[in-house]
């Protein structure tokens, strides 16, 4: 896809949300269901089941996925399509590129063990390596761009409202 197509597909969107910002706004939905016999969660994601458990490091068997690489895959996936896109409406030269996430966490918080240690990521770091001929300031721009409109980021970076609730 080029840029041209790209605003093409997106200038009506842009447009309709303009008119009516409610049209802009929707619920995106992610439903799973506890496992019965294991420590673990069942989760639908359109393409297949995905089964998540404990990590090793708080007594899982490693078999099952880790939520915490998930959340670290979503926002890889989503990093790497909005660089893309970007990448695209810029007419930005690039060639391959990967996108990696590491994130720290110290499952003492976890597990409970340690009041003072959170539980969740510590630190998150999101590197790209790209093959471009491309200038450091285009380069540059295209990581601001990226990261201001990657979605999962700016979730991670500007923390939602968040709600529990319970239905029996």
């Amino acid at each position: 896809m080029d840029a041209t197509v790209l605003k093409t597909l997106q200038a009506p969107l842009k447009e309709a949300y303009r008119e009516d910002a409610g049209k802009a706004l929707i619920t995106l939905r992610a439903k799973g269901a506890v496992d019965d016999a294991e420590i673990a969660c069942k989760v639908e994601t359109g393409r297949a089941l995905a089964v998540a458990g404990l990590h090793p490091a708080t007594g899982g068997s490693g078999a099952e996925l880790c939520s915490g690489d998930m959340l670290l895959e979503a926002l890889v996936a989503c990093a790497g399509v909005t660089l893309k896109a970007v990448a695209t409406a810029l007419e930005f030269r690039l060639g391959a590129a990967t996108v990696e996430a590491e994130g720290d966490l110290d499952f003492r918080g976890t597990l409970g063990v340690a009041k003072d240690a959170p539980v969740g990521f510590r630190a998150i770091r999101l590197t790209f390596d790209l093959d471009t001929d491309e200038p450091q300031d285009r380069i540059d721009t295209l990581l601001k761009l990226t990261e201001r409109y990657c979605v999962v980021f700016q979730t991670l970076n500007t923390r939602p409202e968040l709600a529990v609730s319970a239905r029996a």
